[in-house]
């Protein structure tokens, strides 16, 4: 992880901070942190698992491996 850091406002209902307020032995920071950090790295591995699959998809199109090992011989 990067040693800068940046700030991210993020608006909440008052009764939501007051509850949190009550809630003295949570570090609320920390815990949003943990929360934002599981979420990108969650969403970026199915970013990733998807442009997997849409490259596998169109590999898929070009028929049997044999097929495609004798077109790639042919082209030499």
């Amino acid at each position: 992880m990067s040693t800068r850091s940046v700030v991210f406002s993020v608006r909440i209902p008052q009764d939501l901070r007051r509850m949190m307020e009550e809630m003295k032995e949570v570090n609320w920071q920390e815990e949003i942190r943990m929360k934002i950090e599981e979420l990108v790295r969650e969403k970026n591995k199915e970013r990733i698992l998807a442009e997997a699959r849409s490259v596998r998809a169109e590999m898929k199109g070009g028929g049997r491996a044999s097929e495609l090992i004798r077109a790639d011989r042919d082209e030499r």
